[in-house]
């Protein structure tokens, strides 16, 4: 076993219909009025960004995020990732009909291949890897939650206008 080696996949269900959660996910300039662990987030190019993350361990990471695939209509958006972390991740959005009160619900898939580049995180990963790989559930839970915040808002908004 590679401990500077992760794979993570996790899926989450939102009471939103499909299109209203791409947008959100494709948005990634949003992330941080959402996503607690997402600390700023920018466009550095017309298919490329770069994140900063903190959560709950005290280090941050610097992530450059380049678009490998957007296809709206498989619901599936791709990024390659460098800087702090290197690899790639992945949403893909399929609707739920369980979701939502109307039946339009959303499925999201979130899967991850990286390796930690920034040095500290290598050397520490033997010892840490649980660790790591808890704090990264926990940023998840917290992603999710707030997206299913940031998209109710976003709805209730909608039905007032």
């Amino acid at each position: 076993m590679d401990p500077n080696h992760y794979r993570f996949r996790g899926a989450w269900r939102l009471p939103a219909p499909p299109a209203a959660v791409y947008a959100a996910l494709e948005d990634v300039r949003s992330y941080p009025l959402w996503w607690p662990e997402i600390r700023t987030a920018r466009e550095t190019g017309p298919d490329a960004g770069e994140v900063e993350v903190r959560a709950l361990l005290p280090y941050r990471l610097v992530i450059g995020l380049e678009r490998v695939r957007r296809d709206p209509a498989a619901g599936v958006l791709e990024a390659a990732m460098h800087g702090d972390l290197t690899g790639w991740s992945r949403w893909t959005v399929t609707p739920d009909g369980a979701g939502a009160a109307d039946g339009a619900g959303s499925r999201v898939l979130f899967e991850e291949d990286t390796r930690p580049a920034k040095p500290l995180l290598r050397r520490l990963a033997l010892p840490l890897h649980p660790v790591f790989r808890a704090n990264h559930a926990a940023m998840m839970w917290r992603g999710r939650r707030g997206l299913a915040g940031y998209l109710g808002r976003g709805a209730a908004r909608a039905a007032d206008g």
